[in-house]
């Protein structure tokens, strides 16, 4: 994240009410959280495969999870024990290398396992345990190597082991994704929040694949921590896409310690919460399967926000847009006719395309670009699309990448 503080105003005051430091951390900036990572024999590669991270005492959890119908056995126990609980955790416990979705009863039953044996360690309740899994669908965790590392992985957990547990939960991702901020607001109160995920493919707009662990030491009561949380994801990591595919096991948890000595207003942690996820998802996206470009999505002029969402996310999600952004093609025609695939009121007389700076449809037909100029602009790593629908005030964000060889490369060698 850029290291300049970032002034947050609030509609109808004239001052900043909060203020954004960005700091180069990730999920144990927060006071009273520790992490780790261990290598426990999951992954072929032989590659940490264990993260847990830990907080020092009960905490405020909530959870946001798949939309997939299919979910894996870590969704299913950790929401029965939020449900438990009442919205209260100690730690969340991950593995890479295999999913358990899929594994019937035996990977029900090893993720109750898990749990257990985690609340062991910590002398905590089993229901204050979460857990999460990423990896192949279908294929069991190796359970006594899984179980065997749950105690070493709680021994592991240390205050600066946020970037252990980052790589640990790591599949096809080429590097671990850290954020973390520091807000304050105008009656001095502060607070941290701090995060960390992972997501390369099977990233598609409905939480978006991954798994993410956000934590903060502000006081969070856990009906206000779940609103909190279900807002800045729908305005972040359900604004993304890489493949338009969604997974089984997403999850991203929110744990609030209330450590904090001075917090400061609901609006300030909320606006950090917000940044830190904005910014995991775009890392994510940055690190899409094979990926070489971003694309950075503007639907405007819409009747409503929901018409320029729909737009902005089936234009993200066509692969023929996005194999166009891989080769620098400036073929609007693919664009236009997303736009008119969404489902959406338009009228095709008053949509403009502009890429990368380069109006390249005004009024519905062809404007007059230079194609060269606009193709060498969307070489960039970063690439802006602009869209107005010419009908309306309400606007829209997405962001997605492009589709490259790399992508069909890595998903036809997953499991071989």
């Amino acid at each position: 994240m850029s290291s300049d503080p970032v002034d947050q105003p609030v509609e109808g005051q004239d001052e900043p009410v909060h203020q954004i430091l960005p700091l180069d951390d990730g999920v144990t900036a927060p006071w009273g959280f520790s992490a780790g990572g261990v290598t426990a024999g999951l992954k072929g590669s032989g590659r940490p495969d264990m993260a847990i991270v830990v907080a020092d005492d009960v905490a405020t959890a909530s959870a946001v999870f798949t939309a997939n119908r299919i979910q894996a056995a870590p969704v299913t126990v950790s929401r029965e024990h939020l449900l438990a609980t009442g919205g209260r955790a100690r730690a969340v416990v991950l593995n890479s290398g295999s999913a358990n979705v899929c594994c019937g009863p035996d990977g029900l039953q090893l993720a109750r396992d898990a749990a257990a044996a985690a609340a062991e360690a910590l002398g905590c309740a089993t229901e204050e345990v979460l857990l999460c899994s990423t990896g192949v669908i279908g294929e069991p965790i190796p359970a006594q190597p899984y179980l065997d590392g749950i105690a070493p992985l709680v021994a592991a957990a240390d205050p600066n082991g946020g970037l252990d547990a980052a790589e640990a939960i790591m599949t096809t991702d080429l590097v671990s994704k850290e954020s973390a901020v520091h807000v304050t607001d105008d009656e001095g109160g502060s607070a941290t929040i701090g995060g960390m995920c992972k997501g390369s493919g099977m990233i598609a707009p409905s939480l978006a694949t991954m798994l993410a662990v956000v934590t903060t030491d502000a006081p969070l009561d856990p009906l206000v921590a779940d609103g909190m949380l279900r807002r800045a994801v729908e305005a972040t990591f359900n604004r993304v896409s890489v493949d338009g595919v969604i997974s089984t096991n997403d999850t991203i948890v929110l744990l609030a310690s209330g450590t904090a000595v001075t917090p400061p207003s609901p609006t300030a942690i909320e606006a950090g919460l917000h940044a830190v996820l904005a910014d995991l998802a775009i890392q994510m996206v940055r690190d899409g399967e094979g990926a070489e470009h971003v694309i950075h999505l503007t639907v405007s002029g819409a009747s409503t926000e929901a018409d320029a969402l729909a737009v902005a996310r089936k234009v993200g999600d066509d692969n023929l847009v996005k194999t166009a952004f891989a080769g620098a093609d400036p073929n609007w025609g693919r664009i236009i006719a997303a736009v008119g695939a969404a489902g959406v009121d338009i009228d095709p007389t008053g949509i403009e395309i502009a890429i990368a700076g380069h109006v390249v449809c005004r009024g519905g037909v062809k404007a007059d670009f230079d194609r060269a100029a606009a193709s060498e602009a969307m070489q960039a790593p970063d690439v802006d699309v602009r869209i107005d629908l010419g009908l309306g005030t309400e606007r829209a964000t997405f962001i997605t990448c492009d589709l490259t060889h790399g992508y069909i490369t890595i998903n036809a060698e997953y499991t071989t």
